[in-house]
Parts: C-alpha cells; sequence; structure tokens
C-alpha cells in the first residue's frame, strides 16, 4: 500500500517511518461488527478457494475472535512463524517508506475499517484488505522471504527508475495472484481473497484470462485498478515464484527498457493459456457502481 506526493513527510502523530499506534482500545462495537461480517462471509466462500497456505495462517493467526484484531497480539504469532510483525500506518505511505517495512519484515497495514455501507467497495485498502488479505500469507515462510526480497527489490528498482515494472509483480503476485494445484485453481492474491465479489470473478467468471506466470511478461503488463482483472497469472507453487524473482533484475530492466506495454487483455503467441478468456464483462463496460476492487 504505497503511494506517491508525500514531499511535506508524515502528517500529524505519525512516527518518521510512518508508523502510528493502532489504537485498538478506540475501536468501536460497530466498527469490530464490521469486521465480523467481512470476515465470515469471506471465510465460509474461501474454503475450496483459497490456497491452503492463506487458509493455515488464517487458523494460525485467529483472525475472527470478537472483531478487529489486535496487532500486538497477532505480531506473536507472526514473529514466531517467520519473523514478520504488522505496523499500523495512517494510510498510503511513499513507496520507499513501504519498501523499507517489507524489506525489514514489517507490513504497514491501515488502521481504519469501512463503513457498515462500504462493506463490497472500498477505495482505499483498509484494515480488512491489509490484515485479512495480506497477513495470513506472510505465515508461509517461503511467502514471507519473498515478500522481504520484494521490499529489497522495490529499494533498488526506485534508484533505477523501473518502480512501475515492479508494481506490476506486486500486483500480479501478492494482490491478484493465482496458484494451479493439484485441485484446481486456488487464489492467494489479497485483492482477491479480501473480496467477495472478486473471489468468486476470479475463478468461475468466464470473462479474463487466465495465463500461465511469466517474470518479463508480468512486469510488461499493463493493469488496472478500477474494477476486475482482465488478466489473471497463475504460479505453479510460492516456491516456484521466489525461485523465479530471487535474483538480479538488473538484466531483466534492461530488456524492459526497450519493450513495449502489454495490455491487459492482450494474449501472446508465446503465452501459457489456462482460460481464453471472453472479456465479455469488460465489454459491456463493467461494474463501477457495484464494485469490490479491495
Amino acid at each position: 500500500m504505497s503511494g506517491d506526493g508525500f514531499s511535506n513527510g508524515p502528517p500529524p502523530g505519525a512516527r518518521p517511518d510512518w508508523t502510528i499506534d493502532q489504537g485498538w482500545e478506540t475501536y468501536s462495537r460497530a466498527e469490530h461488527d464490521v469486521w465480523i461480517t467481512l470476515y465470515e462471509r469471506q471465510a465460509d466462500l474461501l474454503h475450496g478457494r483459497a490456497c491452503d497456505a492463506f487458509l493455515r495462517g488464517l487458523d494460525a493467526l485467529d483472525l475472527h475472535r470478537t472483531g478487529i484484531p489486535d496487532f500486538n497480539r497477532i505480531n506473536e504469532e507472526l514473529q514466531r512463524l517467520t519473523g514478520w510483525s504488522v505496523v499500523a500506518v495512517p494510510g498510503l505511505v511513499p513507496d520507499d517508506v513501504f519498501f523499507d517495512h517489507l524489506a525489514n519484515r514489517r507490513f504497514p497495514a491501515g488502521q481504519f475499517i469501512r463503513k457498515p455501507d462500504q462493506l463490497d467497495y472500498l477505495q482505499e485498502p483498509d484494515i480488512f484488505h491489509d490484515v485479512f488479505g495480506h497477513v495470513p500469507m506472510l505465515t508461509d515462510p517461503v511467502f514471507a522471504d519473498y515478500m522481504q526480497a520484494y521490499g529489497r527489490g522495490g529499494q533498488r528498482a526506485l534508484g533505477l527508475g523501473r518502480l512501475a515494472n515492479l508494481a506490476r509483480l506486486y500486483w500480479y503476485t501478492v494482490e491478484f495472484g493465482l496458484m494451479n494445484t493439484p485441485a484446481g485453481l486456488r487464489i492467494y492474491g489479497a485483492g482477491i481473497v479480501s473480496s467477495r465479489t472478486e473471489s468468486l470473478f476470479a475463478l468461475d467468471d468466464p470473462s479474463p484470462n487466465r495465463l500461465g506466470f511469466d517474470l518479463e511478461r508480468v512486469m510488461r503488463t499493463n493493469y488496472r485498478i478500477d474494477d476486475f482483472q482482465q488478466v489473471y497469472f497463475v504460479i505453479d507453487s510460492i516456491q516456484t515464484l521466489q525461485e523465479v524473482t530471487l535474483r538480479d533484475f538488473g538484466a531483466v530492466y534492461e530488456r524492459l527498457a526497450g519493450a513495449s506495454d502489454i495490455g491487459v487483455a492482450e494474449i501472446l503467441p508465446g503465452d501459457t493459456v489456462i482460460t481464453r478468456g471472453t472479456q465479455a464483462y469488460a465489454k459491456a463496460g463493467g461494474r463501477l457502481a457495484t464494485a469490490s476492487a479491495d
């Protein structure tokens, strides 16, 4: 959850690293009830849809309980499992701050939760997206290492002017990634698992393309932030994702400097096509009024 245009520094009340106190004791009963509503409907839906690592993480952290999780509590288990922790931030943070947190095994999470009338659509990521969507995967040692490596890679990409390419990798893996398993396609991306409607769309709808993951292909592919995805990239395992991406991207960036971007609906001759989508949903104009683009 990074952003640009933060030249004035952290907002009032935030530390130099943009962290703030979660203030768990200040959440209202209504806010806790929103979490419980969101949790219960997603947890029920995701069995048979989310990957095993996500479901194991959800159980390990016990994110249901009586409402919004206390970061102090979940960090005890997260630290024990993979050495990660969750830190509260006031919203979007600068890219360099975001990468520094990841590189040091800290995941920045929004402190606020959506309103009861925003259950299915919210522009800015809230605590449900950040904690329910992202944190369970951080209990998996391989994925936890991948996220730290991404943070370090982000620091380098900033210096090389290749952030756009690296951002696409994050989008199509951490946020909207699918996994091929013996039981079929499963979700691991936080933007999908935290959204009821995209959890259904990503696996069941005939509209989107579902393509085998290829690093340079992903880094060249545009994405949209205002609607369901028109393409999802599918990895074979978390281990495979780590092996493919844990490298020096210098040569990759050099090749990408002379390569054109790829449109979200395009299928190239060399693509591994798992599902050739109809793109019917996008052609019909999408669903902004009823969106769920966590």
